[in-house]
This record gives structure tokens, sequence and C-alpha cells, in this order.
């Protein structure tokens, strides 16, 4: 069973596969100063008694790195983290490759392999939406390619800009309002965050999908992933799929690639986080 990890500013989130299907999924906290130990005894009680024979894992937290290698290292199955230098066959048509986290590389991977093709065979291209800390509009060309992208702040992360900076304004809970008209002070932070966010994020769609139908003689599939999607995604009218967890879907494929492309994997005891 493979186990993948996708360790982001807010929250991580892991999911075991049996091949091509999702077994278990669980999203907890991300603690940037857990130690080796703790993530270990995280990842124990959450999969109990299930055997792992590979784990496939990617972080956006720099200050976990140092704690997930040294545990990874000290696995005995096959391990792929995914960063700088790693290959996983997407191409990266931007500026600075080394810049592009590792999150968006493999959910741009699972967003060509699940959805990247049309309903006569050839490849299409793809806009994600990745509603997290941060929302993430990325391109994927018909071939695969990451082609760059639109970054935003998230919509928890605006809250709390929006009640740390306003006097006035505080906390709510982030949910859609009956109206676009907020008739109170909560209403209409309801109605700015979510409502906002989906027209900033139809806005930002509506230019990339006319930048990718030029270059490529096709409209974009549209798919919304992340953890806050729920929240937002069904007052957009950009969105056509939905994928919740895309990108541990990404990093399940970039094992495989990645095993089935070392010719002699090393000899390895299957064993448990």
């Amino acid at each position: 069973m493979l186990l993948t990890v996708d360790i982001g500013n807010s929250q991580t989130v892991l999911a075991t596969f049996d091949g091509g299907t999702r077994v278990g999924s669980w999203r907890v906290t991300t603690f940037p100063r857990a130690t080796a130990d703790e993530l270990r005894l995280l990842w124990r009680g959450l999969l109990q008694d299930s055997t792992v024979t590979g784990v496939a894992a990617c972080s956006t937290v720099p200050a976990l790195l140092p704690a997930l290698r040294e545990l990874l290292d000290s696995l005995e199955v096959p391990v792929v983290l995914i960063g700088p230098g790693v290959r996983t066959g997407v191409a990266l048509h931007v500026d600075n490759p080394r810049e592009v986290g590792a999150d968006r590389v493999v959910t741009a991977l699972a967003a060509h392999e699940l959805f990247g093709r049309a309903p006569d065979g050839r490849g299409r291209p793809v806009i994600v939406v990745d509603f997290g800390t941060s929302t993430n509009v990325d391109a994927v060309g018909p071939d695969g390619q990451f082609l760059g992208g639109a970054l935003a702040p998230g919509v928890e992360v605006s809250l709390d800009a929006l009640a740390h900076r306003a006097a006035q304004l505080r906390s709510v809970e982030l949910t859609v309002p009956p109206h676009a008209i907020g008739k109170n002070t909560v209403e209409a932070l309801q109605s700015g965050l979510v409502l906002g966010f989906a027209g900033l994020v139809d806005g930002l769609v509506s230019r990339i999908a006319a930048e990718m139908v030029a270059s490529f003689g096709s409209a974009p599939l549209v798919v919304a992933t992340g953890g806050l999607a729920p929240l937002v995604v069904d007052s957009c009218r950009s969105i056509g799929e939905r994928e919740p967890d895309l990108t541990v879907h990404g990093l399940r494929l970039a094992f495989e690639r990645r095993q089935a492309g070392d010719r002699h994997p090393p000899t390895r005891r299957t064993a448990s986080p």
C-alpha cells in the first residue's frame, strides 16, 4: 500500500492507495516545528495496522523538510520526496523551474492524467484551481506541460488579515451568505470573502482560458481542488470538475513513474512508518 503525504502551510493531507484506488484519506493541521518522531507517531496513529510498501511526499513548509527527510530516510521502503531536481515527467514552461512548488507540479501531473483527455482521445488543456492557504490558478497544457498560473491569498488568510488590521471587523464563520448584499457585518464579510473569491477565480479563469485558447485552439477544462474548495466552488461559474485531493493523486503518479523508471530499485523490507 502506497502512502502519499502532502504537507501544506495550513494542513497536511495523507492518503493511502492500493494501485490506483484511494483507500484512506486524512486531513490534519500542519505543525511546522514537528520533529521526525512526532511525524512518525502521527502517521502510525492514522495508519494503525496498515502495511506501507512505499511513500511519496512533498512539502511547501521549509521548516518541516529536515524532519520529513529524517523520517523518510529511516523507512525501509522505497520513498520519493518531490522537490527541485526530482523528475516527475512534467515539463515546466516557466522562467525559473526551481521556483515552482512541488505541490503545484504533482497537481499538474494529476490534472493531466485524470482530466487532460478530450472525448476523442486527444490531449486537452486543463486549468487547476487549488483552494488552500493560497488560491492557485494553474494552467496545464494538452501535453501535460506546466505553463504557470496566478497566485492569490486564500480565503482564510484574507479573513485573518481583515480581523487583525480592521478594528471594526472580526473573524466570522466562513459560509456562503444568503445574499450578495449583506445586511450586517457578518453577512457583508461572508459575501466579500466567499462570493468575492468566487468572482476572483472566475475572472482569472476567464483570462487564463482565453490565453490558452489562443495558444492551443481549444478551451481548457477547469478543475477545483484543495481543502477550501467546498466553501467556494458552488459560487463559481467557471468550475467544471472537482477532485478534493488532486495533489495526493499526483504524488501517487509521480511515485509510479519513478519506480517504473528505476531499472534496479533497491531491495527493501516491507515496514510501517
